[in-house]
């Protein structure tokens, strides 16, 4: 099997959108051109008009060949998928395919993610792409948006690991309803959520922040934690001594209201001390002016429209905003940060020191990740790791975070990765004649149940 599997991805052409394993042949045809290209020059002879004639037409024969089967391959890869589609619009058609592994049910049919038990776990739960952007209007994670593309279908598999997470917060909330359950693990606030690359991490924060807004509370949620560390424009604030970026804060407030508006025009402020100004970006300090002074009848909302409306005011909001959220007591609040790995380690911004040397900046010095960070504290706040930025492995006593607070995702279970496989046969990722039980549990132990992996090998089973 492992051999079929090799040799398949040897002579076809991988997807161009493959984001964990590169493709195999357009490298390596690269390099075989390149050794082909200077052989040919060397045993060429510079006199000789027709070596140089025959490189000439050799190459040009060479690329449009190459160009000419790229075209047909982009064109039978839409053609197949034009078909795939319309297949399974087909299928919807016929519940008889709905079915995973030992003739359990495929789709589950719980309407919400409140009411996900135990027995729903291995089972994928429907969604609308509407409905997905409409309580996530921060952006939905890369993997997310990877699985729905070439699954063509709005699901996701439901997880034990999610639902551990989601009960977890809901006994900090609801403590009655878990007291007569001795076995019930001591429920956490601060959780960093950590594991192997595409284990799930960033999918089931966004899952954590669906549920959580769709029982009402206020969560502030950055699904692009790196962000906050690199781009747009950074000053050194006198005053406090950490860096402004005056460009993310305008851009975290705007995502703040996109989901939470109604909800903060009913909290009223509880500090009401000036903002303190600073630069804005790219227009330098407001002449005359240090501070803006709030209203004594102000809400969150008002806070927030402040620091979107001046520009030098954006990051005192954004920092006046963290300590106003620990404040609010009227409903549960949950601040969600993905990427929150890139918060220690360097930023994107060096000081200048000399007029040859600079000094790379600390995400610890910039005044939104200082006032975010730190997990010292009782408020309700979950952050997620994302390999993929690749920032180095960081050490296991992180500082600003509890003792315990790390929690490891796993990979797909032997369980969790039938149903996956099942999933993709109905979704025709796979062919159902090639598919075999046998088959999947290769292809599982050969990626190590890497969900991107499977994804990416699945089809290749003949």
């Amino acid at each position: 099997m492992l051999r079929s599997i090799a040799k398949r991805a040897t002579l076809l052409k991988p997807r161009a959108d493959s984001p964990i394993i590169p493709p195999l042949i357009s490298s390596q045809s690269k390099l075989y051109s390149s050794k082909n290209a200077k052989a040919s020059h060397g045993k060429s002879k510079k006199g000789d008009p027709k070596s140089k004639t025959k490189s000439k037409t050799g190459g040009s024969s060479s690329t449009v060949s190459s160009s000419t089967g790229d075209d047909l391959d982009s064109a039978g890869a839409d053609d197949f998928e034009a078909a795939r589609a319309r297949r399974l619009v087909e299928d919807e058609n016929d519940p008889s395919l709905d079915v995973g592994p030992n003739g359990r049910p495929l789709f589950t049919s719980t309407p919400s993610l409140s009411l996900l038990t135990r027995k729903d776990c291995c089972s994928y739960m429907k969604f609308s792409e509407k409905g997905l952007n409409q309580v996530l209007p921060e952006g939905l994670p890369t993997g997310m948006v990877t699985e729905f593309k070439e699954s063509m279908r709005p699901a996701l598999l439901v997880r034990q690991s999610f639902l551990d997470l989601r009960d977890n917060f809901r006994r900090i909330v609801d403590p009655p309803m878990w007291s007569s359950n001795a076995k019930a693990p001591k429920a956490r606030k601060q959780i960093v959520l950590d594991g192997l690359v595409s284990c799930g991490k960033s999918i089931a924060l966004a899952m954590l922040v669906h549920w959580a807004r769709d029982e009402g509370w206020l969560v502030l949620y950055a699904p692009r934690g790196r962000e906050w560390t690199h781009g747009g424009c950074f000053y050194k604030n006198s005053e406090t001594g950490f860096w402004d970026t005056p460009v993310q804060a305008e851009n975290i407030l705007k995502d703040f209201l996109k989901y939470n508006e109604s909800r903060l025009q009913q909290l009223p402020c509880q500090i009401f001390d000036p903002i303190r100004l600073g630069e804005g970006a790219g227009v330098g300090f407001m002449k005359g002016v240090e501070s803006m002074a709030l209203p004594e009848e102000s809400t969150l909302y008002d806070l927030v429209q402040m620091g979107i409306k001046y520009t030098h005011a954006a990051v005192g909001v954004v920092v006046r905003l963290r300590k106003e959220l620990s404040l609010v007591k009227d409903v549960p609040v949950l601040i969600a940060i993905d990427q929150y790995n890139n918060w220690f380690t360097f930023s994107e911004y060096e000081e200048p020191v000399t007029v040859r040397s600079c000094r790379p900046i600390h995400a610890r010095e910039l005044a939104m990740v200082n006032a975010f960070r730190s997990m010292m504290h009782e408020d309700m706040m979950v952050g997620a790791f994302s390999h993929s930025t690749a920032v180095g492995k960081l050490r296991l006593d992180l500082p600003d975070v509890p003792v315990g607070a790390r929690v490891n995702m796993p990979r797909y279970s032997p369980d969790e990765a039938a149903t996956v496989c099942h999933y993709y046969v109905r979704q025709r990722l796979v062919r159902r004649e090639a598919f075999s039980e046998e088959s999947w549990k290769k292809v599982y132990y050969l990626s190590n149940g890497n969900g991107a992996e499977m994804r990416w090998l699945l089809p290749l089973m003949r």
